[in-house]
């Protein structure tokens, strides 16, 4: 009797509460997932130092922006692009490799999964922000002349961390929505680079509202109120939405 007890108490206190990983650990491994890959890590690494050396030239060849802020506007507005690259192979590039069934037999939960993997998008981009402002005004310590102003560095720097952490979950949501990591990737930067400045060339009011890029400028030059920050939210809640809903009806083949 006591070995019969024994025995059937792993399987009644094996349920699906105590299997379920906490959301930190989902968290942490999303971001060792997304930078397991070689694109992921080229594109991460790319986005952290590609800055500074933008940086470095533009000094060199004796370029100068007036102030802190402008210079992270111009390079931050520009890193966007690949962190939002990061996102979409976060997301879109395990169902484009099959990796995704993985996932979701180890934890059946969509919700859970995607939530950790903004989660984890968002402090990923907000990391490499963190690098490409220490490592641009480290370099513009060195390299800038006795006009260059530090005003206002502290809340462009702070900027740029927001704005990174939101482009990167909207890469996220983009991807998890089209599923498809060539696709995505594709569809996203026509409509960034094509789609939104025909737009801002046609009716440059609509596309202010619209363009995210543009927004992460304005945000980290401290230009247009709270305008840019609408804007971002709401990319960021659009995508994620469309990455949660799409996620939770597609099936798995």
């Amino acid at each position: 009797m006591t070995a019969a007890v024994l025995d059937r108490t792993p399987v009644a206190t094996a349920g699906p509460a105590a299997r379920r990983a906490p959301l930190t650990r989902l968290t942490t491994l999303e971001i060792r997932k997304s930078l397991s890959t070689r694109s992921g890590r080229t594109l991460a690494g790319a986005a952290a130092l590609l800055p500074a050396g933008g940086a470095g030239t533009m000094f060199a060849l004796g370029e100068q922006p007036p102030n802190a802020a402008m210079l992270l506007a111009v390079l931050g507005s520009l890193v966007g692009m690949l962190l939002v690259a990061v996102g979409v192979l976060a997301t879109a590039g395990e169902w484009t490799h099959g990796t995704v069934q993985t996932t979701f037999l180890t934890v059946p939960q969509r919700g859970r999964v995607l939530v950790a993997k903004y989660a984890g998008m968002a402090l990923l981009g907000a990391a490499i922000a963190t690098v490409v402002v220490g490592t641009t005004y480290a370099v513009a310590a060195i390299g800038t002349g006795a006009g260059f102003s530090w005003q206002g560095a502290g809340v462009a720097a702070a900027a740029t961390v927001a704005g990174g952490a939101a482009l990167t979950v909207v890469g996220a949501g983009i991807g998890a929505a089209v599923a498809n990591a060539p696709a995505a990737l594709t569809g996203t930067y026509l409509v960034l680079l094509i789609g939104i400045n025909i737009l801002n060339g046609a009716k440059p009011e609509w596309g202010k509202n619209v363009d995210p890029l543009g927004a992460t400028f304005d945000l980290i030059g401290q230009n247009g109120g709270t305008r840019p920050v609408a804007v971002l939210a709401g990319w960021v809640l659009a995508s994620t939405v469309a990455g949660a809903v799409v996620t939770r009806r597609r099936a798995i083949s």
